[in-house]
């Protein structure tokens, strides 16, 4: 039960139609989603198991990608921890932001993966709904970026009370590192077949303090699932990924967003690489949507069929998105000749 060019992508064979898969695939521009959200609502959908296959099983339906992955949100583990989370008009809001004062509040006990059982088990049910030939991934947030919307309460902006703050991000790796692992545990468990880590906030931080901060805990991390990990930053540099744990075989993957060149991404020397068309361009009109796309494809297969590719955008698929497009883009990739 699986996709036979993802499996081909994790092995870094070069092939010549890739897998496809967008992250927020499952998302609010698609009409599919937008209808169960109106009846059911975001948290609603994201913990009732059914109702989470049945959101993640919508573009694979709809659009035929080739992967597809868990619905849900990175915020879920804060809330796990003690923090509180309820999603508004305006966005996510926890209870408190942390710090010295309130690190104390965060729950401590043995059990807090338990409260993340729903993830785990809408794997399982989306796993038994997907057809055989169609991949399945799972997710969690990265880890800079689960620490900076602890401390903002928001993943965006200079993030300077974050850094302010680094001497609590080791003891809040502490914490987050059992949770983390044992719901990762349980997701592979349930069918998935790796786990993402979205890490958005990670180009905030410097290559050196990139290196120095997050990347011993990311050499821990996936120490306990070798090549099960995926790692995808925005906003990073080669730079960031300029390191000997980039070049180990112990992850399945790096994706980084449309900021990074081409020929940059396809250097990458750990399993798929994933990326990285500049999701915003899916709302030129079609005849200039496709000029720019049959551009980038050019770019890709430069030299030959780039070797681990999974295709897919530079980030999350934008609300209000063209329906119209997305399938094109599909049929495009697919049918794109490079020879």
């Amino acid at each position: 039960m699986t996709n036979i060019a993802f499996q081909n992508a994790l092995n870094r064979k070069a092939q010549k139609t890739p897998p496809i898969w967008f992250m927020r695939q499952a998302g609010r521009y698609h009409h599919h989603y937008q209808a169960l959200s109106k009846e059911h609502g975001f948290t609603k959908l994201c913990q009732t198991p059914d109702l989470a296959a049945e959101v993640a099983m919508g573009p694979i339906d709809d659009f035929d990608f080739d992967v597809a992955i868990l619905f849900s949100d990175i915020l879920f583990i804060l809330n796990a921890l003690g923090m509180g989370l309820e999603y508004t008009t305006s966005g996510p809001k926890l209870e408190f932001t942390l710090n010295e004062e309130t690190f104390s509040r965060l729950d401590k006990s043995a059990n807090v993966a338990e409260k993340l059982s729903f993830q785990a088990e809408a794997v399982r049910k989306t796993r038994t709904r997907l057809p055989d030939n169609k991949s399945l991934v799972g997710f969690n947030g990265g880890l800079w970026s689960l620490f900076t919307y602890a401390v903002e309460g928001t993943h965006k902006g200079a993030l300077i009370e974050t850094k302010k703050s680094m001497t609590l991000f080791h003891k809040f790796m502490e914490l987050l590192m059992p949770v983390l692992i044992q719901n990762t545990k349980q997701q592979l468990e349930a069918g998935a077949e790796i786990i993402m880590m979205f890490d958005t906030a990670a180009g905030e931080l410097s290559p050196s303090l990139y290196h120095s901060l997050i990347v011993p805990y990311l050499e821990e991390y996936t120490s306990h699932f070798p090549k099960k990990i995926g790692l995808y930053t925005k906003g990073t540099t080669p730079s960031h990924y300029n390191h000997s744990f980039f070049e180990s075989d112990v992850l399945a993957g790096l994706g980084a967003d449309h900021r990074w060149a081409v020929s940059d991404l396809k250097q990458l020397k750990t399993g798929f690489v994933q990326g990285n068309f500049d999701q915003s361009l899916l709302f030129l009109p079609e005849e200039e949507f496709l000029t720019h796309l049959h551009s980038y494809l050019a770019r890709m297969y430069k030299n030959g069929a780039p070797l681990g590719w999974v295709s897919g955008l530079g980030h999350g698929i934008l609300p209000k998105t063209p329906e119209s497009n997305v399938r094109l883009f599909i049929k495009t990739v697919r049918e794109y000749n490079y020879e």
